[in-house]
């Protein structure tokens, strides 16, 4: 019988050091416990882009709620950006998104030799020499721009087929920050997914020079209605643009395109779809590659160029949210689909193409021949296309 006892204790002990030995095996291939991550953002979450941007930081909390501790820093000017990155980074932050364009990130980058540093892509990092520890992205943009202009284009289509514009009417109008080639590759886009539905639309492009004012924006927006635009889109961070839609005043309703959030609560009749990057699928893999202290481009699912990342339909980076069932017009759903699965399959080069010759803004001398096509994010995630297509861009100055 004691024989029979001490087997079994033996036995207990073997297992019981395996399971153990196993524990920390997996512990080890797991990689570490818990980590500290940090988000700047250039606004809070009352502004498009920085709301969108930190459903990053909620996916985050959701998947790792015991795994990761969350630092938060808001409203952080480009200039300003020094003092919160330090001291998120001597607070023992492992990781810091940034939402925002400053070069600082890069430049401090060094310093800081144990925190990984991603940004959202601000500039061509194609030529550009970067710490190990210092990563761009950005989802391509220019997708979700393009199917959101089909969709307004089968609105478009609807209002003539019904009288109630003429084709000489197929007016959308567009309120841009800057006259970059990130806001330019967007308005461009959106305006070739019109004209893929209505052949005959034109833009008209207002510039407010600053990336967030409700009142310069909304201002901008009743200009180009005034001016006859059907349809409003923006590359701007307030609701303003969405507003003036909504209040308009015209023989017809104006509709409105969103980027990056819905503004079908604040404009629900106006509101016709939003495109946004989604900022998640790589916030989530970078972490995950912290958390497995390897290289986060090896953990990151998309195009990557070193340490710079971008992707599009086809990795989840984009999307379309709120086709507002209620005003668009039938098909609309059906043709946006459409132009998704050809993303998806990896046919990124049916938009900047046709018969169209676009101007660099800054060099009238330097032209581009739209009929050999043109293709986006091919070698890095910022944005390059810097053409205004003649006859069908109109820029005007708010």
């Amino acid at each position: 019988m004691k024989r029979v006892y001490l087997l079994t204790a033996l036995t207990c002990t073997v297992i019981m050091a395996a399971f153990i030995c196993c524990f920390r095996i997996l512990n080890l291939s797991g990689g570490r416990d818990h980590i500290k991550v940090g988000f700047i953002y250039d606004n809070d979450e009352s502004t498009p882009y920085t709301y969108n941007f930190s459903l990053a930081k909620d996916a985050l909390e959701k998947k790792y709620p015991d795994r990761v501790e969350i630092l938060s820093r808001s409203n952080v000017l480009d200039e300003d950006m020094e003092e919160p990155l330090r001291e998120l980074a001597d607070g023992g932050c492992d990781i810091i998104f940034f939402n925002g364009y400053s070069t600082l990130v890069r430049d401090l980058a060094t310093q800081y030799p144990n925190t990984e540093f991603c940004q959202a892509s601000y500039m061509d990092m194609s030529d550009q020499e970067v710490p190990a520890n210092y990563h761009t992205f950005k989802g391509e943009a220019y997708q979700g721009r393009y199917v959101s202009g089909i969709a307004a284009g089968m609105k478009i289509q609807q209002l003539i087929s019904d009288g109630i514009i003429t084709d000489d009417e197929a007016i959308v109008g567009f309120v841009a920050a800057f006259p970059t080639s990130e806001v330019i590759s967007g308005y461009t886009a959106f305006l070739l997914g019109v004209r893929s539905v209505v052949p005959t639309a034109v833009m008209h492009v207002c510039y407010t020079h600053t990336w967030s004012s409700y009142a310069l924006e909304k201002a901008s927006a009743v200009q180009l209605i005034n001016e006859g635009c059907v349809i409003i889109s923006q590359h701007t961070d307030t609701i303003g643009p969405a507003i003036a839609c909504e209040e308009a005043v015209t023989h017809s309703p104006v509709y409105f395109v969103g980027y990056n959030q819905s503004m079908s609560e604040v404009a629900p009749g106006a509101s016709l779809v939003t495109s946004r990057i989604c900022w998640e699928p790589y916030v989530l893999s970078a972490v995950a590659a912290v958390l497995s202290e390897k290289e986060i481009e090896s953990f990151v699912s998309g195009d990557i160029h070193g340490t710079d990342t971008c992707a599009g339909f086809e990795k989840g980076w984009v999307e379309m949210v709120d086709l507002n069932q209620q005003v668009c017009a039938p098909g609309t759903q059906e043709a946006m689909n459409s132009a998704i699965d050809k993303f998806k399959r990896g046919n990124t080069d049916i938009v900047f193409k046709g018969d169209y010759t676009g101007v660099n803004p800054d060099d009238p001398s330097d032209t581009i021949d739209l009929r050999n096509g043109y293709t986006e994010n091919a070698d890095t995630s910022y944005p390059l296309f810097n053409y205004i297509l003649k006859d069908v861009i109109t820029i005007d100055e708010h």
